[in-house]
C-alpha cells in the first residue's frame, strides 16, 4: 500500500471515529504534514484521494471539509417536501420527536461510555454555553449541547445520520424553547433534564444517561401534546424567517 494510502485510510478511522465530525475543517497540509511525520505532497495526494470518494470536499479558498456520510435533506425552504410535511401537516414534529428520543438516548448511553477528555472538554463548554443563555432564545445553544453528546458518542453511523437530520432537529428544539420555556415550570423542568444528562455522561453513567435523555425529549413531546389537547397553539416554524434562530437552521 503507498504511503499516501496509508495516510488516507488513517483519515477515514478519524472520520469514522468522530474525531472530525461532518462540516468540520480537515487541519492544513502543513499541520497534517506535521502531525503525521510525512511529506506535504503525500498529505497533498492522500486528501486528493479522499476527495475522490467524496469523503471530503475541498472550497474554494477555505480549505478541505468532512462531506456527509449521509445524503442531506433538501434545503429548509419553502419548496422542500419535507418542510410541506412539517409545516402541513402536525404530527411531524411528534415524528422528529419520537426520532430524536429513540437516537439521542443511545447516543447519551454510548457517549458515557466512551467520551474522551476533549469530548468532555467541548460537552461542558456547551451546557455552560445553554446556561448562560436567555433561555427564551437558546435553541441553538440548545440545539450544540446535544450535538456535542452525539459526537462523542464515537458511532460514525449515529453521528452522521444525525448530522443529515440537524436542520430538522434544530426545528424541534425551537419548538421547545418558544413554546415550553416560556413557562417558568416546564422551563425549570427542562433546565434539570439538562443538568440530570450532563451529569450522567460526565460521571460514565450510561444508563442513568440513556434514560435522562430519553425522559427529556419524551417530556418536551408530551409537553407540547398536552398544550394542544388544552386548546392552545403549539408553534411549529420560527416567527420571522429573518429571525436569528432560522438563519441558523439554514447555515449549521
Amino acid at each position: 500500500m503507498a504511503i499516501s494510502q496509508e495516510i488516507s485510510y488513517r483519515l477515514e478511522r478519524l472520520i469514522l471515529d468522530g474525531g472530525l465530525a461532518p462540516g468540520q475543517k480537515i487541519p492544513s497540509e502543513r499541520q497534517l504534514s506535521s502531525r503525521l511525520g510525512v511529506s506535504r505532497s503525500v498529505i497533498r495526494e492522500a486528501l486528493h484521494e479522499l476527495q475522490g470518494r467524496g469523503v471530503i470536499e475541498t472550497r474554494h479558498g477555505k480549505g478541505s471539509f468532512v462531506a456527509s456520510m449521509v445524503p442531506e435533506p433538501e434545503e429548509l425552504n419553502e419548496q422542500s417536501p419535507l418542510m410541506h410535511l412539517y409545516e402541513g401537516h402536525p404530527r411531524t414534529l411528534y415524528d422528529l420527536l419520537e426520532v430524536r428520543e429513540q437516537l439521542e438516548g443511545q447516543a447519551a448511553y454510548l457517549a458515557a461510555q466512551r467520551a474522551t477528555s476533549l469530548d468532555k472538554h467541548r460537552i461542558s463548554k456547551a451546557f455552560r454555553a445553554l446556561e448562560e443563555t436567555d433561555p427564551l432564545s437558546n435553541a441553538r445553544p440548545d440545539h450544540n449541547f446535544h450535538q456535542a453528546i452525539v459526537e462523542a458518542s464515537h458511532n460514525p453511523v449515529l453521528v452522521h445520520v444525525l448530522s443529515s437530520l440537524k436542520n430538522m432537529m434544530l426545528m424541534t428544539v425551537h419548538a421547545s424553547v418558544v413554546n415550553l420555556n416560556p413557562r417558568q415550570e416546564m422551563r425549570g423542568q427542562i433546565i434539570r433534564q439538562h443538568k440530570q444528562l450532563y451529569n450522567a455522561i460526565l460521571a460514565g453513567k450510561a444508563n442513568a444517561a440513556q434514560k435522562a435523555a430519553v425522559a427529556h425529549v419524551r417530556f418536551v413531546s408530551n409537553a407540547m401534546k398536552k398544550l394542544e389537547m388544552e386548546g392552545r397553539e403549539v408553534i411549529r416554524m420560527p416567527a420571522m424567517k429573518t429571525s436569528p434562530d432560522q438563519q441558523h437552521l439554514t447555515s449549521l
